[in-house]
This record gives C-alpha cells, structure tokens and sequence, in this order.
C-alpha cells in the first residue's frame, strides 16, 4: 500500500485571480468595516424618515459580509488542495465543480436567510425596533436594564400582564352576574304570571263546579217545580 503523503506544492494549483479578488474584497470589508459603519450610521442619521434604514440595512450588511468571508474560505486553491487527486486528474472539471459549488453556495445560503427573515417576520421586528427608538429618543425618564436577579426582572415585565388579565376577568365576572341577574328578575316574573295563571285557572273551575251543581239540582226537578222555581 502506498503511503499518504502531503501534495508537492508544485501540485498545488496558484490562486486564481477569482481567489486573490474574493480575499482582497473580504480584506478589504474587514478593513474599512468601521468606517464603513460610521458612514452608515451618518447616513441614517440623515435618512431618519425611513424607519427601516438603520437596522434593516446593517442586517443586509452583516449578511453580505459574512457570506463574503464564507466564499473565501472556500477558495478554489483551497478546494483543490483538498482533493488533490482528483485535481491532478482533470484541473478543468474540478475547476468547474469548484465554480459551481461556490454558486450553489451563495444561493443556498441567500435563499436560507430570506426565508429565516420571512419565517421569523424580521423586517416587520426591525421596523418595530426603529420606531420604539425613535418614539423614546425624546424621552427623559430613565430606560429599564435588568436588575441581575431573573425572578424580579420576570415579575416586573409579567405583573403588568397579569394585572390586566385580573381587571379584564373582574369586568367579565361583573358583566355575566349582571346578566345573570336580568335573567332571574325575568324567570321570576315568568313565575309570578304562573301563579297568577294557575289562581285564575282555581277560580274558573270552581265557577264551573258551582255552576255544573246548580245544573244538575234543576235538572233532578219535575217540570212542573222548575216551571215554579222560575
């Protein structure tokens, strides 16, 4: 069995100009990324109307940035050193596959971070950000930091919550005993017609039992004493 052994570096192919321009374009980000910012951060000063300048365009920024890096790292002199077998066999094609690879590359990784800011509605969260800043840049009053003890912290941002949730309940409890005691005042009233229903029904039945005894104490009489009788 032969031995693995470290490619010559007279196999290793050069940097291509497509490697030293990715490089130099990552060098470079990394190199003027503050001042970068700085211009940035002057720019949307100046573009405050557009709520969505400031943090919006530094996450497409960070993004570009790091996707840059990413390209660089895999550069074809690197690509090719690593399977030098294959490169020593057909340059061409492997220079081809790095071409394609690197591109497959850059749109997995674009597609992967549209649909994380759609499936996470960052763009609308951003906007969000922008204008709570913006609403709060007037303001005097001291801004909330956590006071290092979880439970305290939890307590203060869910107590405001809960208290709502309390007062609502309270108000829905109120509406449904008022409600409840509408419908008692008409059950009770619908009660009351019953009785006085049930009182009348007494009273006509006892008129037609007298009236069906008087009836049947003419009828046992002769003609001649009812002739009398009237």
């Amino acid at each position: 069995m032969e031995e693995s052994r470290e490619p010559d570096r007279k196999d290793v192919p050069e940097k291509t100009e497509g490697d030293r321009a990715v490089e130099g374009q990552t060098s470079r980000a990394d190199v003027s990324g503050q001042s970068t910012d700085q211009s940035n951060s002057s720019e949307n000063k100046g573009d405050a109307s557009d709520p969505r300048i400031n943090r919006l365009k530094l996450f497409n920024k960070v993004m570009e940035k790091s996707l840059q890096r990413l390209v660089a790292d895999a550069s074809f002199h690197r690509f090719a050193k690593t399977f030098h077998p294959f490169y020593k066999q057909k340059p061409q094609l492997m220079e081809s596959i790095h071409k394609q690879f690197v591109t497959e590359l850059q749109t997995s990784i674009q597609d992967d971070i549209a649909q994380i800011m759609e499936e996470g509605n960052l763009q609308c969260k951003l906007e969000e950000l922008d204008r709570l800043e913006e609403a709060a840049k007037d303001s005097t009053e001291p801004a909330w930091r956590p006071s290092g003890l979880p439970e305290q912290d939890l307590c203060s941002f869910v107590m405001p919550y809960y208290l709502q949730q309390r007062e609502y309940l309270r108000r829905e409890v109120r509406k449904v005993q008022k409600e409840n005691a509408a419908l008692a005042q008409r059950v009770q009233a619908g009660r009351d017609n019953i009785a006085q229903t049930e009182q009348l029904i007494a009273k006509g039945v006892e008129e037609w039992r007298a009236s069906a005894s008087t009836l049947e104490a003419l009828t046992s009489l002769s003609p001649m004493q009812n002739f009398d009788i009237l």
